[in-house]
Order: structure tokens, then C-alpha cells, then sequence
């Protein structure tokens, strides 16, 4: 498999390995009816619907930055457990999207919105909403039970297998603590950078970027040196990366992002962004902390999200999360040029930084 990550032939080669891993399912899901049969028809699309595939991406660039050949007969056992990644992708979003009781996702209805709708039609007895969150719940821990299945049945070598696990249960662990962290955060309505930027850190970095570079060079058997390096840059990176999704999330163009823009002010959501806005606000300008506590967690209407932008420019907080942008992508291609990871992985994991921290509104 030669195909470069971030390309249409990556996407395309990522899409095909887990096409095949649901088809290899089809046997054991038809066996429990169509219900079932159904529920996962939506799964398989929602995981197949579009993406650019970044964590499979960084996880193979990290298996062939550490010597990876993509000649040799074990390349599709690798290109299949980082295909996996999707699957806990796909759970992470799924859930999510429960959390944030978000309606749609990439210009669809999210799956319990899905369901829920699905549920109404029929006219089935007890709450629609309320069915189209179990389903959900029950599809996307689905998800990622098969995202340890397709890794344990990729073909990886017991020695590779060996290494990959460890790996993989932490980046598991980190998400679930992640978004843990984030419900509490709401919840209890921390407003420091701090505690939005831990969230970013294992909520969003260490899945996206930092443990998926890491699984690419536990499967290559890379040394301690590389495996720093690349957690370094993936740290650097991913938490850049979602500061930049906190950015689209509130000035995002939503035939771009898929989500309605000011999405994540009416959630209330405790982005970097708005702690930073919060924190300027005490010091220059208490009113308008007072004004943003207020309106973020509301039904926004789109005039008042506007409002609610111009706020956050004139407070500097949009400026901040720039400059935190590009010190955090600088510092994490730093510490990827001096690693001993290939020349050719160098010049990628550099583009591949630039596409994930500098994406189009």
C-alpha cells in the first residue's frame, strides 16, 4: 500500500479495509435480525460517510517514519489495524454528539437524531428521543468493541500485537478521561485556560495525533528516542488542532465543517477560546465576562452569535488562540526535525501539521 496519507487514495484505502471488516461481519450481524441488521447499516455508513482519515494517516506515516516498508506482505495487517482507528473515531463522535445533543454531523442527521427519527416515523411506543439515544449509545460502544476486533484480527505478528496493545489501551483510556473531563468542565463551569486546554490534551491530541504516530512505531519496533519525538510533535499538534476546531466551531463555515456555525457557544462549551475571552474580560473588562457567562449554553439565535464573535475579537481571545496555534505547531515540527524519523516522513508529517492546524472556515 503506497498511497500517501492525506490523500484521496489513502482515504480511499483506509475506506475499502473497513468495508471489507464490516463485510466480514455481515454472517454474525444477520444472525440477530434485521433490527440489528439495520442498526448497523447505519453504523457502516456513518464510519464510510466522508472524513479525510487523519488518525489512520498519522498512524501509518508513524509506522513508515520509523521503517516501515509498504512492500512488505505484513503492510496490509498494519493498514488494517490503523484503519481501526476510525471505529473508535466513529464512537467518540457518536457519543459526543448525545453530549452536545448536536443534530447533525457533517450536513446529516447524527445517529440518535437518526433514530429518534426513525422512531417517530414508525410510530413506536415510549419516547422517540429517548430511543434514538440508546441506540446511539449502544451503536457507538459497537464501534469500538469492533475497533479492538478488526485489531486483533488484522494479522498483525504476535511480537507487533505485543507492542500495539499498550499503546492502544491507553489512547482509550485518555479519550473516554478526555471527554470525562469535558462533561465536568461544563458541569462545574471551570473557566481556566488550564482545564480547557487538559481537555484538548486527551480528549482530542492523544487520539488524533500523539497515540496514533505512537501505534505506528510500536508496530515498526522504533526505539525510545523516536517514540518521544513523535509524542512531542502529536501533543504539539493535536491540541493545536483543536484549538483551530474551537476557532471553526464558532466562525466556521458550516457547508466546510459540516456543523452549524456557533454550534459550540450555544452548547456551552469551555473551549480555549473562551477561557481566554473570560480571562481577559477580568482584567480589562468585567461586563462583557458577565455578558458571554451568561449567553454561552443558550439558544442562540444567528444575530446573537454574531454579537457574541465580535466579542470574543475585541477581547483578544481570537488573537490568543492564533498565537497559541502557531507556537504549538512550531514547537511540535521542532521536535519531529530533530528525531531520527525518515527524510520522507519529515516532509510529510510538516504538511500533514499545516492541513490539520490551518483548515479552511
Amino acid at each position: 500500500m503506497t498511497a500517501v496519507p492525506g490523500t484521496a487514495a489513502f482515504a480511499t484505502a483506509v475506506e475499502q479495509a473497513l468495508t471489507a471488516y464490516f463485510a466480514g461481519r455481515e454472517n454474525s450481524v444477520t444472525e440477530l435480525g434485521p433490527v440489528f441488521t439495520e442498526a448497523v447499516g447505519a453504523l457502516e455508513s456513518f464510519v464510510l460517510r466522508g472524513g479525510k482519515r487523519t488518525r489512520p494517516g498519522f498512524a501509518w506515516m508513524g509506522w513508515l517514519g520509523a521503517g516501515g516498508d509498504p512492500a512488505d506482505p505484513g503492510a496490509a495487517a498494519v493498514l488494517q489495524a490503523c484503519a481501526a482507528l476510525e471505529l473508535v473515531q466513529a464512537c467518540a463522535l457518536i457519543h459526543d454528539d448525545i453530549i452536545d445533543c448536536s443534530r447533525t454531523r457533517r450536513r446529516f442527521p447524527t445517529v440518535h437524531v437518526d433514530f429518534e427519527q426513525r422512531h417517530r416515523y414508525q410510530g413506536w411506543a415510549g419516547d422517540s428521543a429517548q430511543y434514538g439515544e440508546s441506540v446511539a449509545i449502544l451503536l457507538g460502544d459497537l464501534a469500538l468493541a469492533w475497533a479492538d476486533d478488526m485489531v486483533h484480527g488484522s494479522g498483525l505478528d504476535p511480537a507487533a500485537l505485543a507492542r500495539f496493545a499498550p499503546v492502544w489501551a491507553g489512547m482509550r483510556t485518555e479519550v473516554l478521561g478526555g471527554q470525562l473531563l469535558d462533561v465536568h468542565g461544563e458541569a462545574s463551569g471551570d473557566e481556566s485556560v488550564a482545564a480547557a486546554l487538559r481537555i484538548n490534551r486527551y480528549k482530542t491530541a492523544a487520539y488524533t495525533v500523539e497515540r496514533p504516530l505512537h501505534l505506528g512505531a510500536a508496530l515498526a519496533d522504533a526505539g525510545p528516542g523516536l517514540i518521544a519525538a513523535y509524542r512531542a510533535y502529536g501533543t504539539d499538534i493535536g491540541v493545536a488542532f483543536q484549538l483551530r476546531d474551537d476557532l471553526l466551531g464558532v466562525f466556521g463555515n458550516p457547508e466546510v465543517t459540516g456543523k452549524p456555525s456557533g454550534d459550540d457557544l450555544r452548547e456551552g462549551k469551555r473551549t480555549v477560546l473562551v477561557a481566554e475571552a473570560l480571562q481577559r474580560a477580568a482584567d480589562k473588562n468585567p461586563a462583557a465576562g458577565d455578558r458571554l457567562r451568561a449567553a454561552i449554553g443558550t439558544d442562540l439565535s444567528d444575530e446573537q452569535v454574531g454579537e457574541l464573535r465580535e466579542l470574543l475579537i475585541e477581547l483578544g481571545a481570537v488573537d490568543a488562540v492564533e498565537a497559541r496555534i502557531t507556537a504549538l505547531t512550531d514547537q511540535g515540527l521542532t521536535a519531529i526535525e530533530a528525531s531520527s524519523a525518515t527524510p520522507e516522513a519529515k516532509e510529510r508529517l510538516r504538511a500533514m501539521a499545516s492541513a490539520a492546524t490551518r483548515r479552511a472556515a
